[in-house]
């Protein structure tokens, strides 16, 4: 026991030299006592842990168990019907006691609080911007698309948002051919949490090559077709063919290809409805794979996206 408490001592010493050298700066004794008291604090926090630390180990090195041993056996080990140690019940009632006053007295809940003030304060101001920009112009809306582009789409779709590369697509022009050709050879390929290909379109999952025919000849679309109708859908709905597009596409996505007020993708521009659909749901392309932006932003946030990239393309 006398070693343990030579070693205590030492262990103090060491552990306020220590606290003495990371903010001994801070103490100028003599000068300031709130400093000189919570040196003194530091001192009797550490010699208390320390020795009810060592009486603890002392205990267990030499105490021996006795007492009377309850009947029941629990895989063969007996156990004492002792009390509890007193000071560790009046350390738990007097816990549950100082929970309760704490709760209904010394800090109620529905006493003042700093986190309740900011709660409330954010609500508030989030009500106030949230009216202010209910209804924005267009002008307002490519601000603020701008930059939640450049905050959000332009590490991988570049600054100036034609890909980086080629790395990602090319946000400047609705769509290439080779992006119209890849969904038509495999259908549409969506990641997220709903049906593999779903986008949240009312017409459901567009179907790969496999399942496409063309309503002009009843045959299913060939390899040359797709590629035709590709380029016709990547030019703006002009050039050679509008036939294949009637007979294949405009079920779906409609004459004009504006997606039939939602029903299916909108394949001449960024209408608000296709890109809430993919940053909700995420999408895989010819370059990659984009992955879903849901929680990130509001709805008004989406449509100031959406118009900023419509602007992008005029």
């Amino acid at each position: 026991m006398k070693s343990m408490v030579i070693g205590g001592i030492i262990l103090i010493i060491a552990l306020m030299a220590g606290t003495y050298y990371v903010a001994g700066d801070a103490f100028s004794f003599g000068e300031d006592y709130i400093n000189d008291l919570t040196m003194l604090a530091a001192l009797a926090i550490i010699g208390i842990t320390v020795f009810v630390a060592l009486k603890y180990v002392n205990q267990i090195k030499n105490d021996t168990a006795g007492g009377e041993l309850a009947e029941e056996k629990w895989d063969g080990i007996g156990e004492f019907k002792n009390a509890i140690p007193t000071g560790w019940g009046l350390a738990f009632i007097g816990t549950i006691i100082w929970g309760m006053w704490y709760w209904t007295v010394g800090y109620p809940t529905n006493s003042f609080s700093q986190i309740g003030q900011w709660n409330e304060e954010t609500l508030e101001y989030n009500a106030k911007f949230e009216s202010k920009w209910q209804n924005p112009d267009t002008a307002t809306l490519n601000a603020m698309g701008e930059s939640i582009y450049l905050v959000q789409c332009a590490p991988c779709h570049g600054v100036d948002a034609e890909g980086i590369d080629g790395k990602a697509q090319n946000l400047t022009k609705r769509i290439s051919a080779a992006s119209v050709e890849a969904v038509i050879k495999h259908g549409s390929l969506a990641i997220g949490p709903k049906a593999e290909g779903n986008l949240g379109y009312a017409m459901g999952m567009m179907p790969g090559q496999e399942g496409l025919f063309n309503a002009n000849t009843g045959m299913p679309i060939s390899d040359e077709e797709a590629k035709i109708v590709s380029a016709y859908i990547a030019n703006g709905m002009t050039g050679e063919g509008a036939e294949i597009f009637a007979g294949v596409c405009s079920s779906c996505h409609g004459a004009d290809g504006a997606g039939m007020e939602g029903m299916a993708p909108n394949l001449v521009a960024y209408d608000d409805t296709l890109v809430a659909n993919v940053l909700t749901h995420g999408k895989k392309g010819i370059t990659g794979t984009m992955p879903a932006f849901t929680g990130r932003l509001n709805e008004t946030q989406t449509k100031a996206l959406a118009s900023y990239l419509r602007s992008l393309g005029e």
